[in-house]
This record gives structure tokens, sequence and C-alpha cells, in this order.
């Protein structure tokens, strides 16, 4: 379920909607908090959606749902999973004038995540799983990944206290490993205007992807941001929302 907020009703001329979509081990308010604060007070209507992190196929679904429940134009933001999520989502909307990148995984058509991961060395994530089996309905099994607890502020959130990192690792919500192999079905990217953000101490996606990826989708502005954990939009919340508010005027 997707948490809005929306200072005003939207017309012609006002903002456009900015949705933010969380990534893997984390939930909607801890993510964005800070950069939801900073859009309010900008005047920007904002929805923090819920990702599922049950893989591509329930999760874009789900995400176009909430699309399709915004009037006027949108703003589409992902961190981390979050990105791949909004970069199949989005190629069905023509709502959505741009697509905000942080941290964040930029696939192709045809793609899995599990082998963008490894393109370039730096990643500590696969050391860092705890796979936990669960049912499905249909009587399979799947399995959700978790950080370890030893782990988690290393290859996640090391710029962060660790009275922080603490508290985000013990309500991580863990995402399903077919997220890693599930196959991008379509690139919004080569038709809608995208930006990214680099976290230059990114231990879970390596800087050099992030650049790789946004160069490859020809982002109209990109920001790197020194020292920047994997969980940059909670320790740069300043340079997200900055981000943000330059695709919303490159795109009026």
């Amino acid at each position: 379920m997707a948490s809005a907020t929306t200072p005003e009703p939207q017309s012609g001329g006002t903002k456009p909607t900015v949705v933010l979509v969380h990534g893997g081990f984390a939930d909607a308010s801890a993510s964005w908090e800070g950069v939801i604060k900073r859009l309010q007070d900008d005047g920007y209507p904002v929805v923090a959606t819920a990702n599922p992190l049950r893989g591509l196929p329930t999760d874009v679904p789900y995400l176009e749902s909430v699309l399709k429940s915004i009037d006027g134009p949108i703003i589409l933001a992902g961190h981390s999973y979050g990105g791949a999520v909004i970069t199949n989502a989005a190629a069905a909307h023509p709502k959505v004038k741009a697509l905000v990148y942080v941290a964040a995984f930029v696939p192709d058509e045809g793609e899995q995540l599990g082998e963008l991961i490894n393109k370039y060395p730096g990643t500590e994530i696969p050391a860092s799983l705890n796979p936990v089996p669960f049912p499905n309905p249909d009587g399979s099994t799947g399995t959700d990944l978790y950080l370890k607890a030893d782990k988690f502020r290393s290859a996640f959130a090391a710029d962060l206290p660790v009275s922080v990192t603490n508290v985000m690792q013990a309500a991580q919500r863990p995402f399903s490993a077919s997220s890693f192999t599930d196959v991008t079905k379509a690139a919004a990217w080569h038709d809608i205007p995208s930006w990214g953000l680099v976290a230059a101490s990114d231990k879970a996606i390596p800087p050099a992807l992030q650049r790789f990826e946004y160069q490859r989708a020809h982002a109209r502005g990109t920001v790197e941001v020194s020292g920047a954990s994997h969980s940059v939009m909670i320790s740069h919340p300043d340079a997200v929302t900055k981000l943000i508010k330059n695709a919303d005027r490159s795109t009026r």
C-alpha cells in the first residue's frame, strides 16, 4: 500500500507528483524520510510506495497500479533494486516525465541484476547475504534474502551512525532471491529522460557500475556524492532532492 501526501490538488502548471521507490532490505519511510520532507517543503506532492520486494513479475505491476492512480505528470525515482522496478514499470506510462536513479540498478531489456552486480568489482552484497526459505502458496519454496547482522552496516550504510544502522538492520525487509534472476522486459530510459546519482563509496552496487549505467542511459544529469554509502538518500537527502528538482525543471 502506498503512503501519499498531497499538499494541493494537481492542476495545470502545478508541480508533478514525485513517486519514490525503495530497494531491497529497506522500507519506504526509513529510506526516503529526509527526501520526502524536503520535497514537501518545496510544495511537491509525494508518494513513497511500499515496494513488495517479491521480484519483478510482482513488483512491476504493483508499481504500475500506483502510477495509474495518480493524476498529472510524475517524476519516478528509484533506489537500488527500485531502479530496476521503475525501469520496467515506467515504459507503459506516458505520465512519467523523468526517471531519477539513486545508487540504482538501471538494467536494459533482457538483463538480469545478478549479472549486472558482478560486472565490476567491489560489491559486498553476495558475501553478506543470509538466505532464508519460505513457502509459496503453490507449495513450492522461495528464498528470501537478508543481510547478515555483522555485514549490514559495511555493505549497506557505512556512512550512517551505528545507532541508526542497528535499527535498519533489525527492521530490514527481505527481498526475493528471484529478483537477481528476473529478466527485464522493458527499459523506459530509452524513451524517458533520466538522471543519476552515484554513491562514490557504495559497497552494494559498485560506483563503476552506476557510472556505466547512467552513461549508457544517456542521463541528462549525473551527480557523484563523495564518501556516500549505498544509503545515500538517508545520509545525503539534500543531494537527492536537488537532483529530483533538477529533473523537474529540465522537463517542464
